[in-house]
């Protein structure tokens, strides 16, 4: 356990890519996901009393976002995680050809989303744009 920043904390979690980040008022829990479907049935361990989902989404890959899309709605079904509220990261907006908010937005079919709130915003974290 080392120190992230004045009374946060970041610990290895028990699947392979996470980390536990805890700060005085709230505990994030972060996964990368890509290619990672063998543990993907245990990120429900982390889902009891979730808040918010932050999808981040590789947004020059668009031959991934179909997939993408799909393990995005998969999430959302999740029982637990029905009163959660949504932000998607379109990131690495930096790249050439990458899609533009409103073109990932409909990749991943957010217009379906009736029953919580979400917002989209483009990033580029390589460059910390569109982080806050």
């Amino acid at each position: 356990m080392w120190s992230y920043k004045k009374n946060c904390f970041i610990t290895s979690c028990m699947i392979k890519k996470c980390m536990l980040i805890s700060c005085p008022d709230c505990i994030y829990v972060v996964c990368g996901t890509g290619g990672q479907t063998s543990i993907r049935p245990y990120w429900r361990c982390y889902f009891p009393n979730t808040q918010a989902i932050i999808y981040v989404v590789d947004s020059s890959d668009t031959d991934r976002l179909v997939i993408a899309k799909d393990e995005f709605h998969a999430i959302l079904e999740e029982e637990e995680l029905r009163g959660a509220v949504v932000l998607i990261y379109a990131n690495k907006q930096d790249l050439p050809g990458a899609l533009d908010d409103a073109a990932v937005t409909e990749a991943l079919e957010l217009h379906k989303i009736k029953n919580r709130q979400w917002a989209i915003f483009k990033t580029s974290a390589i460059k910390g744009e569109g982080l806050f």
